[in-house]
């Protein structure tokens, strides 16, 4: 009786495991593949927007490099072979927005200790 509440036990465990897709469970090649596919895409739209690989890179520090080439590889032939031009993105670029903004902090700093500071010598002798 127990060799038969053992392999009941086994069947149900085995079961249950074969069902943890339909749970939310995903194994990891499911996970690897949907990295893939969102490299790609984020590569394919790098391309479509004109964006250098390089600065798609940049924009996309945790996507996959390798599904992001080769997404921008495959846009890249897609538009040669149908003659499609590139689209200007209508945002600007964050990368240039955050060094933007640094530059200006770094005027506004510089600004400000300009207008603190001393006219001439005599009123530092005061």
């Amino acid at each position: 009786m127990p060799r038969f509440v053992l392999s009941a036990l086994i069947a149900a465990v085995a079961l249950a495991l074969a069902g943890c897709d339909q749970l939310g469970i995903e194994s990891p090649e499911k996970i690897a593949a949907a990295r893939t596919a969102e490299g790609a895409a984020i590569g394919g739209a790098c391309r479509h927007a004109g964006r250098a690989i390089e600065d798609c890179y940049t924009l996309n520090k945790k996507a996959d490099k390798s599904a992001v080439f080769a997404g921008w590889r495959d846009m890249n032939d897609y538009m040669r072979e149908n003659k499609i031009d590139a689209v200007s993105p209508e945002l600007e670029n964050p990368v240039e927005r955050a060094s933007s903004k640094a530059a200006d902090a770094t005027a506004h700093e510089a600004d400000t200790q300009t207008a603190n500071a001393p006219k001439d010598a005599t009123e530092a002798a005061h």
